[in-house]
């Protein structure tokens, strides 16, 4: 068996109700003067309140907020502001995008990490990964960083308060591990890929089963089977099972479309969702199998239920027209996409048609600004 290098989970994770204060103690170890990030408005007031606590428990925090998503501008401008302010750690608040930008920067400082989801939109507080966008969010390429964060602070009473948009968003996100491991890693004789594409099964029956009713209620008991699930237990699969886990044909998906314009923009896990549709469509073309039809109509149901993208129409597109949509799976087809990660061959031409084919779904998946 061939060396594998694999960084699985973060050094420390503490996660319930009123997490944040638990973990101060943990982040006095870590850092003394620490930068924390973030970039909404609508949870600067939460940062400003992270920033007090410390300071009351002796750590001299600094606040710095990005100004577009995780792009190698915003991590140049931050990085200059670390080193101004001598900051000896990054506390990343925010979404996937913040998070993953949080990570990368305190990998290229040399500095500890500490990752503080405000959402379970995703599983990036949890990996040793960042997604690099341009600063008007088209995804450039994805970097593999030397650790997971040294601390995971998964707080519920703040996720809990997050539009139940982003559950939505991380359910989609996290249930395409499944879809995704199962088809590029079903085959695979490594212990620990079998174990997390099982982990995936697990999880997407989880989801399945419990997604719903979270979604409708923060305070049942469903959700943090859910929350957790979107932002831990998917960190943990792809941790374990590796790039071939991670992704097959759904993100690279994702990927070509974020390099297209939008009338309201998508969030990462909404364009995945829709991803594994067109997925299981390929699916559908290469098999003798009714198993990818009976998939898609599940998921269909499933996904419209939560207000998830169903059709072209439902992704919001400025303009969805072929020639558009061209572009985007030209982008997914690159050479070295993860695409190619599937067990048949995949073309432009293919993954046109498996789009086009989704216009004519009954738009019942509209995404709104909620």
């Amino acid at each position: 068996m061939s060396i594998n290098v694999q960084c699985i989970s973060p050094s420390k994770v503490i996660r319930g109700e009123g997490a944040w204060n638990k973990s101060i103690e943990s982040i006095t170890k870590l850092c003394k003067s620490p930068l924390i990030i973030g970039r909404s408005s609508a949870t600067k007031k939460l940062r400003a309140s992270f920033e007090n606590d410390l300071l009351l428990n002796g750590i001299r925090a600094i606040s710095f907020d990005l100004d577009h998503d995780c792009c190698e501008l915003d991590i140049q401008n931050t990085i200059q502001f670390s080193k101004n302010h001598n900051c000896d750690g990054i506390i990343a608040a925010g979404g996937g995008k913040v998070l993953d930008a949080g990570k990368l920067i305190a990998d290229l400082l040399g500095i500890n990490c500490i990752t503080v989801p405000l959402s379970a939109s995703t599983c990036a507080g949890w990996t040793a990964l960042s997604n690099i966008y341009t600063p008007d969010g088209k995804f450039i390429k994805d970097k593999t960083l030397k650790n997971c964060p040294n601390l995971l602070i998964f707080d519920h009473s703040i996720v809990r308060s997050a539009p139940p948009r982003t559950l939505a968003s991380g359910i989609a996100d996290a249930i395409a591990k499944w879809y995704e491991s199962s088809l590029t890693s079903n085959r695979s004789q490594d212990g620990f890929v079998q174990q997390a594409v099982q982990m995936a099964r697990v999880l997407r029956d989880q989801l399945f089963l419990n997604g719903l009713n979270a979604f409708k209620d923060p305070l049942g008991d469903s959700w943090v089977t859910v929350a957790e699930g979107c932002a831990l237990t998917a960190g943990i699969i792809g941790g374990l099972g590796g790039a071939r886990c991670r992704t097959a044909a759904a993100h690279p998906i994702h990927n070509g479309l974020t390099q297209l314009a939008y009338i309201n923009k998508p969030l990462h896990g909404e364009l995945v969702g829709f991803g594994l549709l067109v997925q299981l469509y390929l699916e559908e073309k290469h098999s003798n199998s009714k198993l990818p039809t009976q998939a898609k109509s599940q998921l269909i149901d499933f996904l419209s239920q939560l207000n998830l993208p169903i059709s072209i129409d439902s992704i919001c597109l400025r303009n969805g027209s072929s020639n558009e949509l061209h572009k985007a799976c030209r982008f997914a087809c690159k050479d070295y996409s993860d695409i190619h990660h599937l067990p048949f061959p995949i073309n432009e031409k293919d993954l046109l048609e498996a789009l086009e084919s989704y216009r004519s779904l009954p738009k019942t998946s509209y995404i709104t600004i909620k």
